[in-house]
């Protein structure tokens, strides 16, 4: 009932992201309140006069200085929805949060996990997922064209059209540096076009038992493509299990030759170059829908663990609330000390 709940009122948020930002109320604990729109600055009349000995001369007006307007951050989907004020034991500042033992299945930590929500750059874990499965030639080169240009949301991209990279350059920095660009790139470039790649994505989904997962696009820039933290637990799973896509997606940095440059891309997650973190598989995400993202597969107090955290408020906050789990787990839920003495490198396996 509280997954139909949530994705109802997703639903019905879509519309309040479509017109103006402005106009949306914001729900708590059943009282709508309504944004305040702020005032317009004043504006003091610039002097132009002034009286001297010799009588009043007139100047010229001094010009006047206005305040900057400033446009109010658009609430993430979890905002609008309420689910910021479900408290949990480590205080995280996800609204959405899961970690569960991979190899047992036991969840150490469950909140909202049943919450739909957007997913942000999340997706280009399962379209890297499609392409690898695929096993499409890495070597084959593949041209930027206007079709990636990014009409959604208007991000940046340091591919300009016309780049030419190969498509395991493309996978590479889709996994690692979150470019959009590459990952459309490689959606457009499939097998059948772009629609058979988006149909592929969701059979997946279905296949791996993701009831409430769907996917429009393969970048993430469309806060259509929702999905749960249960999900998304069950995507990196399986994921991890494919070597190429645990190499990528934890790379620390790229260099690729843009015509005559050479370009460096760094990953999005600064915790894969952290000596207290053992990542296998990781993937990160924002849009202003969907706040910031974050799933990973990392081994912590010989535990395997897969984290989930959706729609964190702030722009660290995913990787702190990251930290937070692997204090608490190496405190208080060890794994045996049978377990530990396994392979230290399980968590890449």
């Amino acid at each position: 009932m509280f997954r139909r709940s949530v994705s109802l009122i997703v639903i019905l948020l879509s519309a309040v992201f479509v017109q103006s930002p402005a106009a949306a109320s914001v729900p708590r604990g059943g009282v709508t309140v309504a944004k305040k729109t702020a005032e317009p600055p004043r504006v003091r009349k610039a002097t132009t006069a002034r009286n001297t000995r010799a009588g009043v001369r007139k100047h010229a007006a001094r010009p006047v200085r206005t305040a900057a307007a400033v446009v109010p951050a658009q609430p993430s989907f979890g905002a609008l929805a309420g689910l910021h004020e479900v408290r949990d034991p480590l205080d995280l500042r996800s609204s959405v949060a899961l970690v569960v033992d991979q190899d047992t299945n036991e969840v150490l930590l469950s909140k909202n996990e049943q919450a739909v929500l957007p997913i942000a750059s999340i997706t280009k874990l399962m379209t890297g997922l499609i392409i690898s499965e695929a096993q499409l030639p890495m070597d084959e080169k593949i041209t930027i064209t206007q079709d990636d240009v990014d009409t959604e949301k208007g991000s940046r991209s340091r591919l300009a059209v016309g780049t030419e990279l190969t498509r395991g350059e493309l996978l590479h920095l889709a996994l690692m540096s979150s470019e959009n660009r590459a990952a459309h790139a490689l959606g457009r470039t499939f097998p059948g076009g772009l629609s058979v790649f988006v149909a592929r994505m969701n059979e997946r989904a279905k296949a791996l038992g993701m009831r409430d997962t769907r996917y429009v696009e393969p970048t993430g820039l469309s806060s259509q493509n929702q999905s749960s933290a249960r999900d998304l637990a069950t995507l990196v799973a399986a994921a991890s299990h494919d070597a190429r896509l645990r190499e990528l997606s934890t790379s620390p940095g790229y260099e690729v030759a843009v015509g005559n440059r050479l370009l460096q891309f760094n990953n999005t997650n600064r915790l894969v170059k952290s000596p207290v973190w053992e990542i296998g598989l990781q993937k990160t995400g924002y849009i202003s829908e969907a706040g910031q993202c974050l799933v990973m597969q990392a081994k912590v107090a010989g535990r395997k663990l897969i984290m989930v955290f959706l729609d964190s408020a702030g722009k660290l906050s995913r990787i702190a609330d990251a930290e937070r789990v692997r204090r608490w787990v190496e405190a208080q839920h060890p794994a045996p000390t049978a377990a530990r003495g396994g392979a230290t490198g399980a968590a890449r396996g």
